[in-house]
Parts: structure tokens; sequence; C-alpha cells
């Protein structure tokens, strides 16, 4: 079994890790961990995920009831009933036409699990995104460079039209929107991996398989939201943190 570390943010205060856990191409989990360090915020991540994956394991296995030994008298007695429901059947299948197959009772379908996600849709126009971050930025009094390294070490990349979620884009706007006049690209925070947050909340809301009005009623009743597009990356990071209590309560 193999381990992936991810850091999701990193700035003078604090830093954020992800730890996933792997099985070949198989995911079996991941946990964040948070420190002032990366090295805490790693030892934290692994010790959630590992505290996680060992409930699991010890979780007993539910073993179907076992069958009561079958008496010969009851035997006899199925045959005959049986054999009487046969007869009655014929009689009434001369007196009646065969109806068609009835419908499957609906209460008995599967409830169907939505796939969680941030929002039904993405807008399709982000004009007004783009253009408030152009305001933010002469506000602030960055240049196109200073726009570009702060873009190279939020993200990976300097350019803005690379940020191809929207959430992303609404992340980077926030964050400028925090800044002070003459902030520094160099040094001032980066947002949260928004995009990798919603990832994970979106793999814990599957392994915990609830549906789409379980996890908006969840939201709402710790966060007072009723969509994560509504979160900032503290409380988005925040409601994961909460699933990951729900799935470690789920399997203790």
């Amino acid at each position: 079994m193999k381990t992936k570390v991810e850091i999701c943010h990193i700035d003078s205060n604090r830093c954020v890790v992800r730890v996933s856990c792997f099985e070949g191409e198989q995911e079996f989990g991941s946990s964040l961990g948070e420190a002032a360090d990366a090295e805490q915020a790693e030892d934290r991540a692994r010790e959630r995920l590992m505290d996680r994956l060992m409930k699991a394991e010890a979780a007993p296995e539910q073993k179907p009831p076992a069958e009561r030994p079958i008496k010969r008298q009851e035997m006899g007695d199925a045959k005959q009933l049986r054999e009487q429901q046969a007869a009655g059947k014929n009689e009434q299948s001369k007196s009646e036409p065969s109806p068609s197959a009835p419908p499957q009772d609906q209460a008995s379908q599967p409830k169907e699990i939505a796939e969680p996600s941030e929002a039904p849709t993405d807008p399709d126009d982000w004009s007004e995104e783009l253009t408030a971050i152009d305001l933010q930025l002469k506000r602030i009094g960055w240049s196109r460079e200073h726009e570009q390294m702060y873009l190279e070490r939020a993200y990976g990349h300097g350019s803005r039209h690379k940020l191809t979620r929207y959430s992303d884009l609404v992340s980077f706007l926030n964050k400028l929107k925090s800044f002070e006049i003459g902030a520094e690209a160099v040094s001032v925070p980066t947002p949260l991996r928004r995009s990798d947050l919603i990832t994970q909340g979106d793999e814990m809301l599957t392994t915990l398989k609830w549906d789409q009005e379980s996890a908006k009623t969840f939201l709402q009743s710790k966060l007072g939201a009723t969509s994560r597009q509504q979160l900032s990356d503290e409380q988005l990071f925040e409601f994961n943190m909460l699933l990951e209590e729900q799935l470690m309560a789920a399997t203790s």
C-alpha cells in the first residue's frame, strides 16, 4: 500500500496537506491535516487517515442468520401447500385472461444516489468575474507580471485563462479582495486548492452514500449554507473536516 502527499495550501501561518492511500491504482481514501508546517500537517493527515482505515478494517462483518434445520414434517406440509397453491392457480387461469406483468413496486426500487457537486452547473459566462479580477488587480496595484507571479505560486501556471474550473476562478477573485493596496505578489497567502477540496468532498459524500438532499441538509445545519459554492475556502476546508468526522463515526 502506498501513499501520496499533496500540499493544498501553505503560507507563513499554516500549511494544509492531503494524504491519499492507494493499493495499485485503487484509492482507499484520503485525509486532510493542518499545522504550522508541512511536516506536522502531513503527520496529522496520516494519523487521521490510518485511524479511519483501521476502524473500517475492525468493523465486524455482518453474517447472514443461520438457517434453521427443516424437519421432515415441515417439508411435507410445505409440499402439500405448494400443491394446493398450484391447483388454485390452474383454476384461476382457466377463468381469467393472463394479465400482463405488473409494474415493479416503486418502493422496492433502490434509491439513486445523486452525484455530488459544488453547484448544479457552472455559469457559462464568466465575464463578470474576469472584470472583477481586473478591477481588483488595479486596486492592489498589480501588473500582469505580478498576476502571473501569484498565479504560478497558487495554481502552478501563470495565466488566469488556464483556470478551467469556475470554483478556482472565484477562489482567486476572493483572495484578491482580501489583499491590501501594494501587497507583495511573492509573499501574500495563496488560496486553498479549492478544486482539490471539492474533489475530496465528493469522494467522501459518495463513500457516505449521501444523496444531494442529505448533503444539503448537513451543510445547512453545520455552516448555514445551501451550496458549497457559498462557502469560503476556509469554510470548505471545515466542511470536509466535518465529513471526515462523519466517516470516522460511521466506521467506529
